[in-house]
């Protein structure tokens, strides 16, 4: 292998050069000579990182085999001197004075897991706010463009408003026990091991705070009041009020959406993403109760809503409560902790072989607005049941009047009216199409044609072509109402001249 001191090819390719501009024979030699000796040295030095790339990509696929995430470079640096750190006899001042910290893709990865796993945090908005402490929210749940011709001015102010929201971080700590024998395990696995606890730390004890958290130094609970005429007292904000819920049939569920289908504003929003969260012990009996239903093949279907919903089971949640809400209106930030070091803590003691460290991560979240979620009182709900419910039918309807008459492009004479029932026109054309809309979708529709010397009328069929004989035609429409008594013609005198 080639020395510090050894020429670069560009060097090499300068001396060469030289050489042969002064016809010297032995510098033109030994320069040729260092720059096989470059190229030797750079193909084996390729060589054995080729050979290497080739065992680290078995390791690889062996790691990913059995599920194991493959780490970045800085990542696999990270665990690399954090294990170093750990094994030494004081990991307090080894992780004090380690000079790498945990990579931002660490959390990032925790994070991905628990928007695409977690029953209830998938439904949040989770933003990663990078160390940005504020930020502006539109307060406004459907906003309207104005129409208007090109380059005129606006003529209507955008009702969109905002707001400045405080996304403020707060901690939340894991404790992390680690045995010896895990560090020989190596990095991969060690991030499994990290990832898996900080999973179940922010999972617990973000789903603790988002449904039912109060506010002061933890996130703003989903059972939480919140807007700008809520007084908040030493940092608590008020609990809702609950509406009592004896069902959960079509008219009940749609009573409490169309309360979230408008904000606070009053401007309509889109009615998404819906949750049902509740206690375990009162899905099992109370909400499956109430949800379930026997499938004319003899099974049952669970969770069995009127309306598109996700039921979620948090222990978090009272029991005889429930939480319905629109997950996506729920803001919540994230963050990796502030310096990304994992310290080693004194608070517990495990078994001798294990030492115990503290992992510190950051996040806050709030409901996006009053509207957005509802505590209810399941305490009194009602098992789900088949009704047989007779219904009178309601009488047939005796509407028997036209809701518009056309006659291809033809202009009647006066202009269509329901209640005008004698009209002319006149044409060329050797056909038209004829159209007739009842004012009630019940009524029936027959039309005829007599030309100037027909003996009898003949048929047309509503929307298609009626052919014209020279002179007065007369074309008669008969709507006949839903209840085959009421009925009405309108007649028009179409009067076709040579074209």
């Amino acid at each position: 292998m080639r020395n510090n001191d050894a020429l670069t090819r560009d060097e090499i390719r300068a001396q060469i050069q030289q050489a042969i501009k002064d016809g010297n024979t032995d510098a033109f030699s030994v320069a040729f000579d260092e720059m096989i000796q470059n190229i030797g040295d750079d193909v084996q030095q390729r060589a054995a990182e080729q050979v290497e790339e080739m065992k680290q990509g078995l390791d690889t696929s062996v790691l990913t085999a059995r599920g194991v995430r493959q780490l970045t470079s800085k990542e696999k640096v990270f665990y690399q001197k954090l294990i170093g750190a750990m094994k030494e006899k004081d990991p307090r001042q080894a992780l004090n004075n380690l000079d790498v910290v945990m990579p931002e893709t660490v959390i990032d990865a925790v994070f991905d897991e628990l928007q695409t796993s977690h029953p209830l945090l998938s439904h949040i908005q989770f933003t990663n706010t990078r160390g940005a402490i504020r930020m502006m929210m539109n307060t406004n749940g459907y906003q309207e463009a104005a129409w208007g011709q090109l380059c005129d001015e606006i003529v209507r102010e955008l009702t969109s408003g905002f707001k400045e929201v405080d996304t403020g971080l707060l901690k939340l700590s894991a404790f992390m026990p680690v045995c010896k024998a895990m560090l020989d395990l190596g990095p991969e696995w060690l991030d499994s091991f990290v990832r898996q606890v900080l999973y179940e730390a922010y999972a617990n004890g973000l789903e603790a705070g988002i449904v039912a958290g109060d506010g002061n130094e933890m996130p703003i609970g989903m059972n939480r009041q919140v807007g700008d005429n809520v007084t908040v007292t030493g940092g608590v904000y008020p609990v809702k009020a609950p509406v009592a819920v004896s069902d959960l049939s079509p008219a009940t569920v749609g009573n409490l959406l169309s309360l979230m289908a408008v904000d606070p504003n009053g401007k309509a929003r889109n009615v998404r993403d819906v949750i049902l969260v509740v206690n375990p012990v009162d899905y099992f009996q109370k909400i499956m109760p109430a949800t379930t239903m026997m499938t004319p093949n003899g099974t049952y279907a669970n969770d069995v809503m009127p309306y598109p919903m996700t039921v979620i089971q948090s222990p978090a949640v009272e029991q005889g409560q429930a939480i319905m809400g629109l997950g996506y209106k729920y803001f919540a930030a994230i963050g990796s902790a502030r310096d990304g070091r994992i310290e080693y803590s004194d608070h517990y003691r495990f078994l001798e072989d294990e030492r115990v460290y503290l992992i510190k991560g950051y996040a806050n979240g709030f409901p996006m607005d009053n509207n957005a979620f509802f505590v209810l009182d399941i305490s009194a709900i009602q098992p789900a049941v088949w009704k047989v419910q007779q219904v009178d039918a309601p009488d047939a309807s005796d509407v028997a009047t036209l809701a518009d008459l056309r006659i291809g492009g033809l202009t009647l004479s006066p202009a269509f009216a329901a209640g005008t029932t004698t009209y002319t026109a006149s044409t060329t054309n050797a056909t038209n199409t004829v159209m007739a809309i009842p004012a009630d979708a019940n009524a029936t529709i027959e039309i005829t044609n007599q030309g100037p010397s027909d003996d009898a009328a003949a048929p047309v069929v509503n929307g298609r072509a009626v052919t014209w004989k020279e002179g007065a035609n007369t074309l008669i429409v008969k709507v006949t109402a839903a209840n085959g008594t009421a009925n009405k013609s309108y007649t028009v005198t179409v009067t076709k001249s040579g074209g």
